[in-house]
């Protein structure tokens, strides 16, 4: 069955396409990128996910064998193959994935020469858009023009910081760079909100950051916290986000407790 074939919610609001980025690595990007679209799913939203990273590990997550693909999202972004060619199935109900592989890290010099460089993605992406009820773009961990072209493209971003020795470390960068894209090239880009991942209850650090966080950012910041778990470490490898994997897991119901605040933001 082909995602045309897959009917979105029928509670049909406007479609939105959202960023998932933080230019730290291991802040959890990628495993939200999978997780909460694998929720969404659960709640019978359509959900298309794009892998943007070179590193692949949400092709990964969804147990795509990067070696095995025949074309990735690099192929439409500078060789003109459709993008509708590259949409997979994934594990997950509802779910759809544009896969990534190490062959997109060319693309951050390859798109220097190119004109309108800056909108590749977005002019790729625009008409798959109502198709969806949400697309996420996971997004590398840097400000390349990689990033750009998901900033452009993008209604909304959802950053994700780890409870973590300097968690807020970066992010005036990166709320920088987000306003100079949207100065520049989307007036529209918002935050659609901030994600605590990683926390321990049991450390004072964590409850540190978590006040921190949410003193600097307020209401962006989501209820929804999503615990240092096994699980979630472990789901990877077989191929599954944590709601399939272990569907009792504190991790899953976090993810869960995070998809309805998202469906909630709209």
């Amino acid at each position: 069955m082909g995602y045309k074939d897959v009917p979105r919610s029928k509670a049909k609001k406007e479609s939105q396409i959202i960023a998932i980025l933080n230019q730290k690595g291991g802040v959890g990007k990628s495993t939200t990128a999978v997780n909460l679209a694998a929720a969404l799913g659960e709640y019978n939203k359509k959900v298309l996910v794009v892998d943007f990273d070179p590193q692949g590990n949400t092709t990964s997550g969804f147990g795509i064998e990067k070696e095995g693909l025949e074309a990735c999202v690099y192929d439409a972004l500078l060789r003109s193959v459709p993008i509708e060619n590259l949409v997979m199935e994934t594990p997950c109900k509802k779910v759809f994935l544009v896969p990534s592989t190490i062959q997109l890290a060319g693309a951050e010099v390859e798109l220097v020469s190119v004109m309108a460089r800056e909108m590749r993605l977005r002019d790729i992406i625009v008409g798959l858009k109502d198709d969806f009820d949400y697309v996420f773009i996971d997004c590398p961990p840097s400000l390349g023009l990689l990033t750009v072209n998901a900033l452009t493209a993008a209604d909304s971003v959802l950053i994700p910081i780890q409870c973590e020795y300097y968690a807020l470390e970066g992010v005036t960068k990166l709320l920088e760079s987000m306003k100079m894209v949207k100065d520049r090239l989307n007036r529209h880009l918002e935050t659609f909100g901030v994600l605590l991942t990683m926390y321990d209850s049991r450390t004072t650090l964590s409850n540190q950051v978590v006040d921190e966080v949410r003193n600097y950012f307020g209401k962006k910041v989501f209820q929804a916290v999503i615990p240092r778990s096994v699980k979630v470490s472990e789901a990877p490898s077989f191929g599954l986000p944590v709601v399939k994997y272990a569907p009792n897991n504190k991790g899953s119901r976090a993810y869960m407790q995070l998809a309805r605040e998202v469906i909630r933001r709209g």
